[in-house]
């Protein structure tokens, strides 16, 4: 049993869901996304309310059930208020700057490191409190997280100091150095 295939999406106001063969078409005020509708989900649309229904009991169908939903509830979320990730610089020398679209990650290397935004996202580089923060907006949840990943992933937050590409709120658990055990020891 899906519990998350079950669950009833509301369509909000100013937000229109077409569904045409396989795919859904999904319009709102920050733009259009497609949605792939897997095979053996049926979709049915009642005035603001979409439920999904599974025709059969296969495995392979109620595996899909939840994820469909969740890709559709999405779309529906991205075109109407749109998803963001903010990531946070720390470091000595670490800074960000834009070069067009993409990014240049200037992160303790001998070079710097310059990443593409997907298709789907935008990026935005401010600076607040001596420490930069990188922005990654757009209307697809999997662009913009994928985005974000990509880019901390060039230095994520190291156990010691904290220094590196964190999520704003990620909490970093610092581990003691060797000074503070071994002074204990002798």
């Amino acid at each position: 049993m899906s519990r998350i295939g079950n669950k009833l999406i509301e369509i909000p106001s100013g937000v229109s869901v077409a569904i045409e063969g396989n795919v859904a078409k999904v319009s709102g005020p920050k733009g259009t996304l497609e949605v792939i509708i897997n095979r053996g989900i049926t979709v049915h649309i009642e005035e603001n309310i979409i439920k999904l229904t599974r025709e059969s009991e296969v495995k392979q169908i109620k595996q899909n059930h939840g994820t469909t939903r969740s890709n559709l509830n999405n779309a529906i979320i991205g075109v109407h208020e749109g998803f963001k990730k903010v990531l946070q610089m720390k470091g000595i020398g670490f800074k960000a700057s834009l070069k067009g679209e993409n990014i240049v990650l200037f992160a303790g290397f001998s070079h710097t490191v310059e990443i593409a935004p997907n298709l789907g996202a935008k990026i935005e580089v401010n600076l607040v409190n001596n420490q930069t923060e990188i922005t990654v907006s757009g209307i697809d949840k999997q662009a913009v997280g994928q985005t974000a990943a990509r880019i901390r992933e060039v230095r994520p937050p190291e156990p010691y100091l904290g220094k590196g590409i964190r999520y704003k709120g990620e909490r970093v658990v610092l581990k003691e150095g060797k000074r503070a055990t071994s002074a204990g020891a002798k």
